[in-house]
């Protein structure tokens, strides 16, 4: 990695106070509505009552990689800066996409992605020896009670045609 943008991933971690993500990169909280949604208006699969929203900050290097996981509501993406990043979704009936979220738009990428609730997704960044920091929105709020790191084995053995991808985004 280039020592400037070495420099660079180490002020944001620094200057933002990011920490390690279970995922993989570095995150930080930045906004959880003071307002609640209580549990009997949520889906049955919600453990409690859960903020209206939250928002994060995302640092991702191309030495890492952001593990395939799934949440239970929506989730927004939001980019800042660094290379493009690529979100990679296997929705609920199996199929696969990769998204870019960046700013070249003649490249297809969109500086905002909406993840469903309930697909399976992982990301990376597209340009090695590089960073994409980006935010994530989510709402309803994200508790930790709603995310699930995928299980390699159990995940390919549902999408046995995306093994390949599987294999490399998860530990």
């Amino acid at each position: 990695m280039s020592a400037a943008n070495k420099y660079q991933i180490e002020k944001l971690v620094e200057s933002l106070q990011l920490l390690p993500h279970p995922e993989g990169g570095f995150y930080k909280e930045v906004y959880r509505s003071s307002s609640v949604i209580p549990k009997a208006a949520l889906p049955n699969d919600f453990s409690g009552d859960r903020n209206y929203c939250t928002s994060i900050y995302f640092l991702l290097t191309s030495e890492n990689f952001s593990a395939f996981h799934r949440i239970k509501q929506d989730e927004i993406w939001h980019f800042y800066g660094g290379s493009s990043l690529s979100v990679h979704v296997i929705d609920e009936n199996g199929a696969y996409t990769e998204h870019k979220v960046g700013m070249n738009f003649s490249n297809g990428e969109q500086p905002q992605l909406v993840v469903p609730a309930g697909c399976w997704f992982a990301s990376s960044v597209s340009v090695k020896d590089s960073y994409a920091f980006v935010g994530c929105t989510v709402a309803p709020g994200f508790d930790f009670d709603d995310f699930e790191l995928a299980d390699r084995s159990t995940l390919q053995e549902k999408y046995p045609q995306h093994s390949d991808i599987i294999h490399k985004l998860t530990r």
